[in-house]
């Protein structure tokens, strides 16, 4: 009986081992399926990474080698108008230099000349007195003419009329009060010298500037 139980045993176990070599290899055989697809699968995502560095790479050189081109064709460009330049200065310089020489002669020429028409001569002493009396009466005449420029500047001082717009003439309003203020419709110095009802009204947003109470009497003062 126990002999017979130890063959039943033993048949088990068997079949146990039968089936898990058989589980294994499956499992195995799904790992390298699983391996090789994976490989497969670096694989196409490897060739298009690498066709694409090599395309890089590749517009790389090409946009370095036209950049050279395009340097080297430029600087060469501007050794020539270099050169271009130099010439022609050179070239006006000798002129220049030329025209400065004949100027500087034709100058010494007009100074010897001038020197020689200078040169004091023989003329008869005038009377102190007529001398004297010849620069009172331009003295004189000076006088007179300083008065009259005086009035005439007076006078076109006050002719000139003041800017009824111009807020900034009211002290205590500087310019960005002034533009806030025609911003809201103050746009007149009257307006504040002599506000209406609507007035008051637009001049109360400015009530918490400093010398607000103020701002009338100062609008009054400008004329």
């Amino acid at each position: 009986m126990a002999k017979k139980a130890k063959q039943n045993v033993d048949k088990i176990v068997k079949k146990v081992n039968k089936e898990f070599e058989k589980t294994s290899a499956q499992i195995e055989g799904l790992v390298n399926d699983a391996l090789k697809q994976f490989d497969s699968l670096q694989n196409q995502v490897q060739e298009p990474v690498r066709k694409l560095l090599k395309e890089i790479d590749e517009l790389r050189d090409r946009e370095m080698k036209r950049f050279h081109e395009e340097f080297e064709r430029r600087l060469n460009e501007f050794h020539e108008l270099q050169s271009s330049i130099l010439e022609r200065l050179g070239v006006a310089s000798k002129e220049a230099g030329d025209e400065v020489k004949k100027l500087t002669d034709e100058v010494s020429k007009e100074a010897k000349t001038a020197a020689r028409e200078a040169a004091p001569k023989k003329t008869t002493k005038a009377p102190s007195g007529t001398k004297a009396a010849a620069s009172k009466p331009a003295a004189k005449t000076s006088a007179a003419k300083k008065p009259a420029t005086t009035r005439k500047a007076t006078a076109a001082k006050a002719a000139k009329p003041v800017d009824r717009s111009d807020l900034t003439l009211i002290k205590g309003i500087g310019p960005a009060t002034a533009r806030k203020m025609k911003e809201a419709g103050i746009t007149s110095i009257d307006q504040i010298a002599n506000p209406s009802a609507a007035d008051q009204e637009k001049l109360k947003a400015f009530s918490n500037i400093k010398g607000y109470s103020q701002l009338g009497a100062e609008a009054k003062k400008v004329n």
